[in-house]
């Protein structure tokens, strides 16, 4: 017999703040330490605030080699009273935003930062994929089919086949998010992008084609976490948290993946913010690779499973469109810095909301939903993440 839940408690006066990027480099021979360390001081150069008043904080890198956020402080020379290690990826920047958010709440610390970065030396992804997890250690990459293209080139063929979305739904996304990545002076990518240049794209693995991947780059991302009263007193533009969700390996028995967590608390998701998906003014997903945008969709109630492909046709999903998606241009177009790019969505909302999105800007942002999936590993992903987030002022 199931067990009854404990009723969900809000986040009240508890709010976000300081949305700050370092700018992405696509090889960079700092260390990942140098770059949580450029993120901290950014934290505290906007804020106003001293090291010593961050008595918290969350970290989320995969090249930290030896250390971990412990050794992270001591490189730092931090005693926080409370600390994490978020090791999600593409989900750890909602995680640690729920974590800090119960921590501030009940007084374990007053402000957190949470930062996450990672560096890109010329053999840091590939070391990072062959030793990604004990699964691709063992059973993947020792046969040459280690890393993400392959195993997302699985779930893309299977969505395919399974639900008629086309190379043309998925290149929509990508031309959009390039787009959107045009107006952000954070993104590496730099030239437009049309349709027929991502169709003619060179295949890496079937059905996945060049402009269908992530780049690996360089850089930080990390915002602040303290109480309304704190941020006023700042003088601080914040955004409320309404509503988060976070699930893993859901769905075991799926053959394939084909939906993701979001999916098993959707409904909890939207009562308990009092909101529906109508409500929602732009939406900010990890997007390594535009099946899984799809599955965003469709788990967090903006369509119906299966009814992603056309979904696509019926949106613009740039800025100033409809369904304005991915502002920043997403990681398809600003680039993958590591763990920073499970930040990358929730700092550009925050930033959204806070009406310090510049040329990304839309119009009237009052909600935004932010989504994170992580840690890929064959064929399907096993952390996923939700926050619904609310204009503050």
């Amino acid at each position: 017999m199931a067990l009854p839940q404990a009723a969900r408690q809000g986040y009240d006066d508890v709010v976000l703040v300081a949305p700050v990027t370092i700018p992405y480099e696509r090889h960079s021979e700092q260390t990942a330490h140098w770059w949580l360390g450029a993120a901290l001081g950014q934290l505290l150069a906007q804020s106003g605030l001293k090291k010593v008043d961050v008595d918290g904080v969350c970290v989320s890198s995969f090249t930290l080699g030896s250390d971990t956020a412990v050794g992270v402080m001591q490189h730092f020379q931090m005693s926080p009273r409370w600390l994490d290690h978020i090791p999600m990826g593409g989900a750890s920047g909602v995680v640690a935003m729920r974590r800090a958010a119960r921590a501030v709440q009940c007084g374990d610390a007053s402000i957190v930062a949470c930062i996450a970065g990672d560096t890109n030396h010329r053999e840091s992804f590939k070391n990072t994929v062959s030793g990604f997890s004990r699964f691709s250690q063992d059973a993947v990459y020792p046969y040459g089919a280690g890393g993400p293209n392959a195993s997302f080139a699985l779930l893309t063929d299977y969505y395919m086949r399974h639900y008629g979305a086309t190379r043309e739904d998925f290149g929509k996304l990508c031309v959009a998010q390039r787009d959107n990545a045009l107006r952000n002076p954070h993104a590496l990518m730099k030239k437009p992008l049309t349709l027929e240049q991502y169709m003619e794209a060179r295949v890496i693995a079937d059905p996945i084609h060049l402009f269908d991947c992530v780049m690996p780059c360089a850089g930080a991302e990390g915002y602040l976490v303290m109480r309304r009263e704190q941020a006023e007193a700042l003088g601080l533009p914040y955004v409320r948290i309404r509503s988060t969700i976070e699930r893993h390996n859901a769905f075991p028995e799926d053959p394939v993946q084909h939906r993701g967590g979001w999916a098993m608390d959707k409904d909890a998701f939207y009562e308990h913010a009092g909101l529906t998906p109508a409500d929602v003014d732009f939406m900010e997903t990890y997007d390594d690779y535009p099946v899984i945008n799809v599955l965003q969709f469709e788990d967090l109630g903006f369509c119906a499973k299966g009814e992603g492909p056309e979904f696509i046709r019926k949106n613009t999903f740039t800025v100033d469109g409809s369904f304005p998606f991915n502002t920043s241009g997403g990681q398809l177009s600003v680039g993958q810095a590591g763990a920073a790019g499970g930040y990358l969505g929730l700092v550009q909302a925050l930033r959204q909301l806070t009406d310090t999105a510049g040329d990304t800007q839309v119009a009237n942002a009052r909600i935004g939903l932010v989504s994170g999936f992580g840690m890929i590993n064959y064929d399907r992903g096993i952390c996923t993440a939700a926050a619904l987030l609310e204009r503050g002022q």
